[in-house]
């Protein structure tokens, strides 16, 4: 700013003898400092007219005498440093009041046990109210809790437009030092998804999420290669389980496991209250399954046939497959990994060795992606089944199920039938 230098002419006698109603209306200090005379209710006003970015501005400094001379020109001139400097005055007042006010505003929450404007936290607890929406009760209040337990306490009173990579990787580390390898991971992915939600509505600049992945800080988890036969023995495995010379139960076990292909836990635990064979449908309820979400298993007819069967045999019970020696537990997994030894092929097949078969079976002939990893309850899923709900494409898992079955009765009998073909 460049004004011209103008001899300091106000002092507080000059300004005494102003009387109101006088011609006078301003009293010039000189470099576009002056008093603006009998304002406010009689007051004086201390002003600063300046230029910036081209255009004529005034910052008020103040009221005389609260505000006295030498103070006035000591706001005047700290105005015209920040001009000089390329800053505006006024924004640079605004901000400051913004700042004054955010700290009295968080002091206030700080009491009330809230956490800052700004943060993090806040943030987080935004997005959670417009992402819950469409999300089962159940679910977002899981992602909440998990929140408030790993993510909050780690950044949460963190501006968000200030968190760095190094404090989410700090914030992971500590979660997965304490064995939750999988919590660890998504707390990672909520975080990136409340740095999303914090650029859309202009609350942070950039997403430091993106630029790390859960690999560069944490361990994989070693995957299980459960054994499984090649496509081509499936004909002849399914044949020597309909020969099986063990007990009835274990045989019928191993059917109901190739046509649902569920994890061996779920099959050995299945209780008879969950079946509803007049609806040909199997609803195994969240604590028993590994994600903690219920899980429906369409049942086929060639499935409703087995459960039929077996309910002669097991029906009066609470369990379709009790122990041998103790009827009130469930049989062991060594029983059907025994049957599966005991038919040729130890070390060469499992029971999960079905879910592998029947993944890779049902992708190469060509069904949905999202049916098939919906229906084996994978752990990973992908944005199709974010929102997963158990009942979920249920038609179309419904008519995979029943085509699956016809299938493996075509492998046993020995006719080469494929599959519908299906569009990727």
């Amino acid at each position: 700013m460049t004004l011209a230098r103008q001899p300091q002419t106000i002092t507080d006698l000059a300004i005494k003898a102003v009387k109101p109603g006088g011609a006078r209306r301003r009293l010039s200090d000189g470099r576009g400092l002056y008093l603006l005379l009998f304002v406010k209710g009689g007051s004086h006003g201390w002003r600063l007219d300046y230029t910036h970015e081209g255009r004529r501005k005034t910052l008020s400094l103040g009221t005389y005498p609260d505000t006295s001379i030498k103070l006035a020109r000591s706001k005047a001139e700290a105005a015209r440093q920040a001009v000089a400097a390329g800053v505006d005055p006024s924004d640079q007042r605004k901000a400051f009041k913004a700042a004054r006010q955010a700290e009295a505003d968080n002091a206030d929450r700080a009491e009330r046990g809230l956490a800052p404007v700004g943060s993090f936290e806040e943030t987080a607890l935004a997005w959670w109210s417009q992402w819950s929406k469409a999300r089962t009760v159940r679910h977002a209040g899981y992602v909440l809790r998990r929140l408030q337990a790993d993510v909050f306490p780690a950044i949460g009173h963190d501006p968000v437009d200030a968190i760095t990579a190094p404090q989410l990787v700090g914030m992971v580390k500590a979660i997965e030092a304490r064995g939750a390898l999988d919590l660890a991971k998504r707390a990672m992915q909520t975080a990136a998804q409340v740095f999303r939600y914090a650029i859309a509505h202009g609350l942070a600049q950039r997403n430091p999420a993106t630029d790390i992945r859960p690999s560069d800080v944490l361990p994989s988890r070693r995957k299980h290669n459960y054994a499984r036969l090649p496509a081509k023995e499936v004909p002849e495995l399914l044949r020597k389980i309909e020969a099986y010379q063990g007990t009835p139960i274990t045989r019928l076990a191993l059917k109901l496991m190739a046509l649902t292909f569920v994890r061996t836990s779920e099959l050995i635990g299945a209780r008879w209250p969950e079946f509803d064979l007049d609806q040909a449908e199997w609803r195994i309820p969240p604590e028993r399954m590994k994600m903690r979400d219920p899980h429906i298993v369409p049942l086929s007819p060639q499935a409703v046939e087995v459960l039929r069967t077996l309910y002669t045999v097991t029906g009066t019970g609470d369990l379709l497959f009790p122990g041998e020696r103790d009827h009130a537990r469930p049989m062991s997994n060594n029983t059907i990994l025994a049957a599966l030894k005991r038919m040729g092929y130890a070390g060469r097949m499992t029971g999960h060795g079905f879910r592998g078969i029947a993944s890779t079976i049902l992708h190469e002939q060509g069904y949905p992606h999202h049916v098939i990893e919906l229906q084996l309850a994978h752990q990973e899923r992908d944005e199709v089944s974010a929102a997963y709900n158990h009942a979920t494409y249920l038609a179309e898992r419904r008519k995979m199920m029943a085509e699956w079955a016809a299938h493996l009765d075509a492998l046993r009998q020995g006719n080469v039938i494929k599959l519908p073909q299906r569009a990727a």
